[in-house]
């Protein structure tokens, strides 16, 4: 059994949750989103709370799928309450960002900037010229751009150049001796 799935959500003040059927719409001060929930799942709100029910008709699965729906539509209320973000920082002589509007611009050690546009949702800014914070309402969304931003120049083992995450620990290896 799915402990996640028992677990109640909590919708704090300034979000708005409607429920029509299996669909979840949320509104908050960050933004709005919705999720069409899986047939073998329900969902109940009561006392400002949202109870995720699994269909026990069904297959014993449904447990695992009601803990999947909880987290996603949890992640849903906290994307627009508080916003979602990730801190990406730049190592390596020459290695340069700047965001511009709906872009990220990359110097890479590459013979040509790389540009990166944002999606929908998703913003980027950049305090400094090694730093890139990337926000946005979708959990997903964010590490996926994230990620793809990461994959332009992943951290090498050597000397450790290249976009990390500000929380990633690269090990790096020794070099050959004679």
């Amino acid at each position: 059994m799915s402990r996640i799935a028992k677990k109640i959500i909590p919708i704090p003040a300034g979000v708005e949750v409607s429920i029509a059927g299996n669909l979840v719409k949320v509104k908050g001060a960050k933004g709005s989103s919705e999720l069409q929930l899986h047939s073998a799942v329900g969902i109940k709100q009561e006392d400002g709370n949202l109870v995720i029910v699994p269909d026990l008709a069904q297959t014993k699965g449904n447990y695992a799928l009601a803990g999947t729906m909880r987290s996603l539509v949890n992640n849903m209320i906290i994307g627009v309450s508080a916003g979602f973000e990730k801190k990406l920082l730049l190592v390596g002589v020459g290695y340069r960002a700047q965001a511009q509007g709906s872009a990220l611009n990359l110097s890479l050690g590459f013979s040509h900037p790389v540009v990166h546009q944002m999606p929908a949702g998703v913003t980027c800014e950049t305090p400094s010229q090694t730093e890139i914070i990337i926000r946005g309402v979708d959990k997903q969304a964010v590490g996926e751009v994230a990620a793809k931003v990461r994959a332009y120049r992943p951290p090498e083992p050597y000397k450790g150049k290249g976009v990390r995450y500000a929380d990633e620990v690269v090990s790096l290896k020794e070099v050959k001796k004679k």
